[in-house]
């Protein structure tokens, strides 16, 4: 480029600006997202510029950064809820209430990024039928829970969707005691299972998977009510894609969601949804949500004591 410019301008006579307008800016100009007339002395084009770029390093609102990241529209009654099953205090009554009606109302809002059909229904009236346009649910689907506090939102499922297949993945979270131990949790009340490390994945380790045979011709809602770090939830993506469920038949669900872990799987995965009923802070230091709702599972099981 130097010798190009000296060459213009001492050999051929040209002014240096008319030099780097026309064989080098005009040509790129096709390739730009934006251009600023007047270059760097159009001062109020640049301050605009730069005020964009620090809305969007300091965007709160993820949605508009991640479209496959959907929050609940937050209410009084959402919000009191929240208050309560952050709070300490709360008894473990109270909590698996609030915590329920909060799951149910994630659960629900999941259903709806379903695919759906067009159905004709027949209204019955006094000596007639009428016509109604409907649609139809989505029937091809399942759920997976994260042992364990994913198992928390197993019954709105259930009570959304009667009869649905339900799948289970444990996985050594990071953090966890790294020692190779016995895990012990009751399965449909009457069944105790056993299960013992059998494999690693990254720098977690995968303990247990049971999935329907049919799970790759099967939406997917994956239960986790606590989006941290997201290394789980991207190892539990990434085994269900491994298992041929395609990444847009994935819904993630969630209670609350770290930026950091949005951040995490939705550049990772970038087509599949996650709902959530609220996006917190951040992570601490010891990568725990903030301000979060302490050990979910240990709240929820009334094992936080033991």
């Amino acid at each position: 480029m130097p010798k190009m410019i000296k060459r213009d301008t001492v050999e051929k006579g040209r002014d240096i600006a008319t030099v780097l307008d026309q064989d080098f800016i005009l040509p790129t100009k096709k390739y730009a997202d934006i251009i600023i007339p007047r270059g760097g002395d159009n001062h109020v084009a640049i301050d605009l510029i730069v005020q964009h770029i620090r809305t969007k390093l300091g965007q709160h609102d993820l949605c508009k950064i991640y479209p496959n990241l959907y929050v609940i529209q937050s209410t009084f009654q959402i919000r009191g809820m929240h208050t309560l099953i952050r709070d300490s205090k709360t008894t473990k009554h109270d909590f698996i209430f609030y915590s329920d009606r909060l799951i149910r109302l994630v659960v629900e809002h999941g259903l709806g990024h379903l695919p759906f059909t067009e159905k004709q229904s027949y209204c019955f009236c006094v000596n007639f039928r009428i016509c109604v346009s409907g649609v139809d649910f989505c029937k091809r689907l399942c759920g997976v829970s994260v042992i364990r506090s994913g198992e928390s939102m197993e019954n709105a499922l259930r009570a959304c969707c009667k009869g649905i297949k339900l799948g289970k993945i444990l996985i050594h979270r990071e953090g966890d005691n790294d020692q190779q131990v016995c895990v012990l949790w009751p399965l449909y009340q009457s069944i105790v299972l056993l299960i013992i490390c059998v494999n690693k994945l990254g720098n977690e380790q995968l303990r247990y998977v049971k999935l329907p045979s049919d799970i790759s011709e099967r939406h997917v809602l994956l239960l986790d009510p606590i989006l941290g770090t997201g290394n789980s939830a991207v190892q539990a993506i990434r085994l269900l894609i491994s298992k041929g469920v395609p990444e847009s038949n994935i819904i993630f669900l969630n209670l609350i969601s770290a930026p950091q872990g949005v951040n995490v799987v939705c550049k990772r995965f970038p087509r599949i949804k996650i709902v959530t009923s609220e996006t917190e802070m951040g992570l601490n230091d010891k990568f725990r949500v903030v301000p979060g709702m302490g050990e979910f599972g240990d709240r929820y099981f009334g094992t936080d004591d033991e």
